[in-house]
């Protein structure tokens, strides 16, 4: 309980301090850039909250990371804390969010400011506008997190994969970077508020280039980058994906 509570007020001084850093950076008309205000922003915070929960961060391969254009990175959602763990590694990056966060006082705000892009998941129509807009950031060298299979899940086992991102890193024509986070779920599961200690493990796979890829050829990548998840999955902790899970994503946005 102390854990949980000391980590919620650690989540309100960062959005406080941080925040207001976004904020006002936004005011005075700053720039993204590489080491920026805004990306600090997005480190600190998520930093900020990995040591209130106790955290530890193991990387594997980190070495895959792409350092030199925008890439898409594809995780897997089971905890707010695989979204932290993300965010405190990657060098100039943001996020496709749930519109719903843009509501949350101040923190709405301050991630607006900081480059979040908000993706209303129940329009199909502004989805995509909102994927185009993330396509033009990553060909700026901005790279974009994702997770496709759209919500937390309870458990590790992957879910099907919604499409949009997919025709995003192929209209930017650029790297996918699969990443499976595994122990985020121990930290702060869902349901429930509860944080505990732990050890998060980041594995990144090996991208999958797009380059020459076109529309048609979205329903092929997402079941590639599913099927390297899932096989990571099961290889390194032994969860098994339902057969033929990755199907589904090729009639949902």
């Amino acid at each position: 309980m102390i854990r949980t509570l000391f980590t919620l007020l650690t989540g309100v001084a960062m959005t406080i301090w941080w925040g207001g850093a976004a904020l006002l950076g936004a005011l005075v008309g700053a720039r993204e850039k590489p080491g920026g205000i805004y990306h600090k922003a997005m480190s600190g915070f998520a930093k900020g909250m990995n040591f209130a929960a106790g955290i530890e961060l193991e990387l594997h391969h980190d070495e895959r990371i792409v350092r030199d254009r925008g890439a898409v990175y594809v995780t897997n959602h089971v905890s707010w804390f695989d979204v932290f763990t993300m965010a405190a590694i990657l060098p100039r990056f943001t996020w496709v969010a749930k519109s719903e966060l843009k509501k949350i006082p101040m923190f709405g705000r301050a991630a607006d400011a900081a480059g979040i892009i908000f993706l209303e998941r129940d329009n199909r129509k502004s989805a995509f506008g909102t994927y185009e807009l993330a396509a033009k950031e990553v060909q700026r060298g901005v790279s974009i997190v994702v997770a496709p299979e759209g919500t937390r899940g309870t458990e590790y086992a992957l879910r099907p994969f919604k499409k949009g991102p997919f025709v995003l890193a192929i209209a930017a024509q650029a790297p996918v970077v699969p990443v499976v986070v595994y122990g985020a779920r121990e930290v702060m599961g869902k349901p429930g508020w509860r944080v505990k200690a732990g050890r998060v493990h980041v594995h990144f796979l090996e991208q999958v280039e797009t380059k020459g890829m076109t529309y048609d050829d979205r329903g092929a990548l997402v079941d590639e980058v599913w099927r390297r998840m899932a096989v990571a999955l099961e290889e390194l902790y032994g969860v098994k994906s339902p057969q033929g899970g990755a199907n589904p994503a090729r009639r949902s946005a």
